[in-house]
């Protein structure tokens, strides 16, 4: 198979939707998360992301990453500065086209679980929603913003308080299951993907990598 060679000066001469469509699938598959969030007044909003990235485990700290402001408003960021609390749901494959919608720019006061067809669900003494329809899914309380200079983004950092995951879809190791909860991955803007469990394997060690190495890949479909 042929390998096509791409440059600084190729990608910069690209136009906006070509330059878009390469840098944002070529990092591969990432994960779809739908972010919940309230105002003070509890109108809610609801906001596909796929820049959620784990940052640490004790405290379990999770990193998204937010576009630039400019002059588009920016819904999901201005509630979670206001009440310090949202939530990270997983897209169900069933729902990821009304997931996709929430991307769609509707004016402040109307809710994308309405519009999308969505239901907000809540725990006590947490007023951010989460959404019903997704089977893994966490609250989180803010903890830090980064701004990073170079584009103008914010990394937001959060705190999980609260998870919500179908019995089934999590083991007595905690291991998660992602093909059995159903979650969607994406790639780039608008290409939205099955996860297929592959393999697990043990602790790598430097001791073990030509017998790890020698033996047979697994087959998926088998």
């Amino acid at each position: 198979m042929a390998e096509r060679y791409i440059s600084k000066q190729e990608i910069d001469e690209l136009d906006k939707i070509h330059r878009i469509n390469l840098i944002n699938s070529i990092t591969g598959i990432k994960p779809a998360n739908l972010i919940g969030t309230q105002d003070n007044k509890g109108i809610t909003n609801l906001a596909i992301f796929s820049s959620v990235v784990h940052m640490g485990s004790k405290p379990p700290l999770i990193g998204m990453v937010s576009r630039p402001s400019g002059e588009v408003e920016r819904h999901t960021i201005d509630n979670i500065m206001e009440t310090h609390r949202y939530t990270i749901n997983h897209i169900p494959i069933s729902h990821a086209i009304n997931a996709h919608y929430t991307s769609a720019k509707l004016e402040k006061g109307t809710s994308e679980f309405d519009a999308c067809g969505f239901l907000p669900s809540y725990v006590k003494d947490f007023d951010a929603p989460f959404v019903k329809e997704s089977t893994i899914k966490f609250g989180l309380e803010y903890r830090e913003s980064i701004p990073i200079e170079l584009n103008g983004t914010v990394l937001i950092i959060g705190e999980i308080t609260h998870i919500l995951i179908e019995e089934d879809c999590i083991s007595e190791e905690y291991y998660i299951d992602l093909q059995r909860s159903g979650s969607a991955g994406v790639s780039g803007l608008n290409s939205y993907y099955n996860l297929q469990y592959l393999d697990s394997y043990p602790y790598a060690r430097s001791e073990n990598i030509q017998e790890a190495l020698s033996k047979p890949a697994r087959d998926p479909h088998h």
